[in-house]
Protein backbone atom coordinates (compact mmCIF):
# COMPACT_ATOMS: atom_id res chain seq x y z
CA UNK A 1 0.00 0.00 0.00
CA UNK A 2 1.50 3.55 -1.16
CA UNK A 3 1.16 6.42 0.85
CA UNK A 4 -0.80 9.17 -0.76
CA UNK A 5 1.73 12.13 -1.13
CA UNK A 6 0.75 16.30 0.04
CA UNK A 7 2.52 18.18 -2.49
CA UNK A 8 3.40 21.86 -2.44
CA UNK A 9 5.23 24.25 -4.36
CA UNK A 10 8.16 23.96 -2.21
CA UNK A 11 8.76 20.21 -2.94
CA UNK A 12 6.48 19.53 -6.18
CA UNK A 13 9.94 19.35 -8.33
CA UNK A 14 11.44 16.72 -6.13
CA UNK A 15 8.45 14.85 -5.33
CA UNK A 16 6.55 15.45 -9.04
CA UNK A 17 9.33 16.18 -11.61
CA UNK A 18 12.35 14.59 -10.89
CA UNK A 19 10.26 11.77 -9.21
CA UNK A 20 11.88 8.13 -10.71
CA UNK A 21 8.30 6.48 -12.52
CA UNK A 22 5.40 8.21 -13.02
CA UNK A 23 3.31 10.46 -10.45
CA UNK A 24 -0.16 10.88 -10.66
CA UNK A 25 -1.29 14.68 -8.95
CA UNK A 26 -5.02 15.53 -8.41
CA UNK A 27 -5.15 19.18 -8.02
CA UNK A 28 -8.01 19.67 -5.97
CA UNK A 29 -9.70 21.97 -3.40
CA UNK A 30 -11.27 20.96 0.07
CA UNK A 31 -14.99 22.95 -0.95
CA UNK A 32 -14.74 20.63 -4.66
CA UNK A 33 -17.55 17.66 -4.21
CA UNK A 34 -16.29 16.22 -7.22
CA UNK A 35 -12.92 16.49 -5.83
CA UNK A 36 -14.17 14.86 -2.65
CA UNK A 37 -15.49 11.91 -4.74
CA UNK A 38 -12.45 11.70 -5.91
CA UNK A 39 -10.08 10.70 -3.03
CA UNK A 40 -11.81 6.87 -2.87
CA UNK A 41 -11.21 6.74 -5.72
CA UNK A 42 -7.10 7.94 -5.52
CA UNK A 43 -6.79 6.21 -2.14
CA UNK A 44 -7.95 2.79 -4.09
CA UNK A 45 -5.61 3.04 -6.83
CA UNK A 46 -2.52 3.63 -3.99
CA UNK A 47 -4.09 0.64 -2.33
CA UNK A 48 -3.02 -1.35 -5.04
CA UNK A 49 0.43 -0.23 -5.13
CA UNK A 50 0.91 -0.22 -8.42
CA UNK A 51 4.68 -0.36 -9.65
CA UNK A 52 6.35 2.35 -10.64
CA UNK A 53 3.56 5.15 -9.60
CA UNK A 54 3.17 7.77 -7.28
CA UNK A 55 0.31 9.33 -6.19
CA UNK A 56 0.31 12.98 -5.14
CA UNK A 57 -2.20 15.61 -4.21
CA UNK A 58 -2.26 19.79 -4.20
CA UNK A 59 -4.63 21.65 -2.83
CA UNK A 60 -5.49 24.72 -5.70
CA UNK A 61 -6.20 27.15 -2.48
CA UNK A 62 -3.44 26.53 -1.01
CA UNK A 63 -0.97 26.58 -3.95
CA UNK A 64 -2.33 28.85 -6.49
CA UNK A 65 0.97 29.31 -8.19
CA UNK A 66 1.27 25.75 -9.12
CA UNK A 67 -2.34 26.03 -10.25
CA UNK A 68 -1.80 28.50 -12.99
CA UNK A 69 1.49 27.00 -13.69
CA UNK A 70 -0.37 23.72 -15.01
CA UNK A 71 -3.40 25.69 -16.13
CA UNK A 72 -5.90 24.20 -14.01
CA UNK A 73 -9.07 25.92 -14.75
CA UNK A 74 -11.44 23.08 -13.56
CA UNK A 75 -11.05 20.66 -10.60
CA UNK A 76 -10.58 17.87 -9.78
CA UNK A 77 -7.79 17.84 -12.61
CA UNK A 78 -5.71 14.69 -12.69
CA UNK A 79 -2.28 15.03 -14.56
CA UNK A 80 0.25 12.00 -15.13
CA UNK A 81 3.62 13.52 -14.96
CA UNK A 82 6.60 11.04 -15.94
CA UNK A 83 10.48 12.46 -16.61
CA UNK A 84 9.50 15.87 -15.30
CA UNK A 85 6.55 16.84 -17.88
CA UNK A 86 2.69 15.57 -18.35
CA UNK A 87 2.05 13.08 -20.35
CA UNK A 88 -1.64 12.22 -19.89
CA UNK A 89 -4.67 14.54 -18.05
CA UNK A 90 -7.96 14.37 -16.78
CA UNK A 91 -10.43 16.78 -15.52
CA UNK A 92 -13.76 15.25 -13.49
CA UNK A 93 -14.51 12.65 -10.87
CA UNK A 94 -14.88 8.99 -12.93
CA UNK A 95 -14.54 5.57 -10.96
CA UNK A 96 -11.09 3.43 -10.64
CA UNK A 97 -11.65 2.16 -14.07
CA UNK A 98 -12.10 4.84 -15.81
CA UNK A 99 -9.56 6.66 -14.82
CA UNK A 100 -7.32 3.86 -15.44
CA UNK A 101 -8.26 3.49 -18.77
CA UNK A 102 -8.38 7.13 -19.62
CA UNK A 103 -4.64 7.72 -18.19
CA UNK A 104 -3.14 4.00 -18.93
CA UNK A 105 -2.36 3.19 -15.33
Amino acid sequence: MSEILHVTEKDFEQKVLQAPGRVLVDFWADWCGPCRMMAPVLEQLAGEGIEGLTIAKVNVDEEPALAQRYEILSIPALKLFEGGRVIAEQVGAMPAAVLRRNLGI
